[in-house]
């Protein structure tokens, strides 16, 4: 019988790293007392996706928003839940 796990799944990978970058990740690893250098790379990698990578998305999205009210058809409803038929 299979085994089905739901929810956040951890994934191993096996990566080459060089002196100086195990360092960096082990001073990282020291510097919050984490218990591995999985941990250590969790704090790389959020780091990197918020300095890095939301900025450019958030510009995006907004980009696309503003053409959205700008040219996008609304209509005005009194009561969302009645209707859609959730009441």
């Amino acid at each position: 019988m299979p085994i089905i796990i739901r929810g956040c799944c951890t994934v191993k990978n096996v990566i080459n790293l060089n002196e100086r970058e195990s360092r960096v990740i082990n001073t990282v690893k020291a510097k919050y007392g984490l218990k591995d250098k999985s941990q250590a790379l969790s704090i790389i990698i959020k780091r990197y996706e918020e300095g890095e990578l939301k900025p450019e998305l958030c510009s995006e999205f907004i980009k696309e928003e503003e053409e959205t009210v700008k040219n996008g058809k609304f209509v005005k409803v009194k009561d969302f839940a009645e209707e859609n038929g959730l009441k």
